[in-house]
């Protein structure tokens, strides 16, 4: 499958590149504006597919969008009318060619000289007519206000928004992308590519849930993931982020057993932190009434034991590093943590909710005290 990618340097045409390339059987041409007629000629001579992504959206002159976006795919088209060739054509387009601005002007004739050339030739033509195209690697203070809202919060510059309650529509990258992608001839089917799903908000709204990104630095504090708009927005974000701001040190609470930092945290799914235990130390004694745990011994060795609160029983479960078992406390279970072995023991906690100090839901209560029955557990 030999395919030709026109603005291939563009935000869009480096995204659909990236996939491109990750797909067996595609051998890909890239063309931008640095390139010849020469190489748009050699590309087109055998293409299975052209994306045409190529265009012009600032000028100096407004003939310069004439010339940029109808000139060139009105070059396209008459290359191929030479060659005799009707390779699949998909153009990405603009909302702007309803409108009677140049730049909208300019793209409505590249979008009529390729229906033009679809009628004659009998290729088939699919154009997309985006907006607000947002993703990883789109310039920022250019013409995306993803893209500079998530450059400025990341690297702690000042953004402006003038009417924060005005809605916008956005398109995520890789979206737009997988539409494209369903264009490959051997994969179109005939209902055509799948709609390319929008998402809607204020400005404000924007600015405030990438806002949340970069508080996560301090915070730990993760938004609901489980919104793939959330996903995508983080995506975005942390692609922005300069190379030594994606390193941080956690707090660090240290005493004599050893020490222990929280790594993350959501409303959505709780809280996880990791702790170092020195050897011979116990950590624990307590129960939560609501509250659950599991506990995940990374690097030592180690025995969880836990006593339901109106039981004499305790229940032993020994633990090791290279095991990646996972034990579950349920509530009402007085629990404890015990390092039998030779070397630090490396845990990670997780709680099913925030620590509250308010509401703390954590009541001291030793797993061990006298006439308890040792039930070992095994696997």
């Amino acid at each position: 499958m030999n395919v030709l990618v026109t603005g291939a340097h563009g935000f869009i045409g480096r995204n659909l590149n990236a996939h491109l390339q990750a797909r067996e059987g595609c051998v890909v041409t890239l063309f931008d504006v640095h390139n010849s007629p020469e190489d748009l000629r050699a590309g087109l001579e055998t293409a299975d597919i052209v994306y045409h992504l190529a265009g012009v959206n600032r000028t100096e002159t407004t003939e310069e969008f004439e010339i940029g976006n109808a000139g060139l795919t009105r070059d396209i088209c008459e290359i191929l009318r030479e060659l005799g060739r009707a390779p699949v054509i998909v153009m990405s387009s603009s909302v702007q060619a309803e409108l009677a601005n140049p730049y909208g002007v300019s793209k409505r004739h590249a979008e009529d000289a390729l229906r033009e050339f679809a009628a004659r030739s009998g290729a088939r033509v699919r154009i997309f007519r985006l907006k607000n195209v947002f993703g990883k690697w789109c310039r920022p203070n250019y013409n995306s206000v993803v893209a500079t809202f998530c450059h400025n919060i990341a690297n702690d510059l000042p953004i402006h928004i003038s009417d924060p309650s005005r809605e916008i529509e956005l398109l995520y990258v890789d979206d737009v992308v997988e539409a494209f992608l369903a264009e490959l001839p051997i994969q179109a089917s005939s209902n055509g590519s799948p709609d390319i799903p929008s998402f809607h908000l204020t400005l404000g709204d924007l600015a405030g849930r990438i806002q949340l990104f970069h508080d996560m630095h301090t915070n730990l504090l993760t938004p609901d993931f489980a919104v793939r708009f959330s996903q995508q927005l983080y995506a975005t974000y942390l692609s922005y982020v300069s190379d030594g701001a994606r390193r941080r040190q956690l707090e660090i609470k240290s005493d004599p057993r050893g020490c222990l930092a929280e790594f993350i945290k959501s409303k959505q799914f709780g809280q996880v932190f990791v702790s170092r235990t020195r050897p011979g130390v116990t950590r624990g004694n307590h129960y939560h009434q609501t509250k659950v745990e599991k506990f995940l011994v990374v690097e030592g060795e180690g025995v969880i034991r836990m006593r339901h609160i109106e039981s004499s029983q305790v229940l032993e479960y020994a633990v090791r590093g290279d095991a990646f078992e996972v034990i579950d406390i349920p509530p009402g279970y007085t629990h404890s943590i015990e390092n039998i072995g030779a070397s630090d023991m490396i845990t990670i906690f997780w709680a099913s909710e925030i620590f509250d100090s308010d509401r703390p839901d954590t009541y001291f209560l030793p797993v061990l005290t006298h006439g308890e029955v040792l039930v070992p557990v095994n696997p």
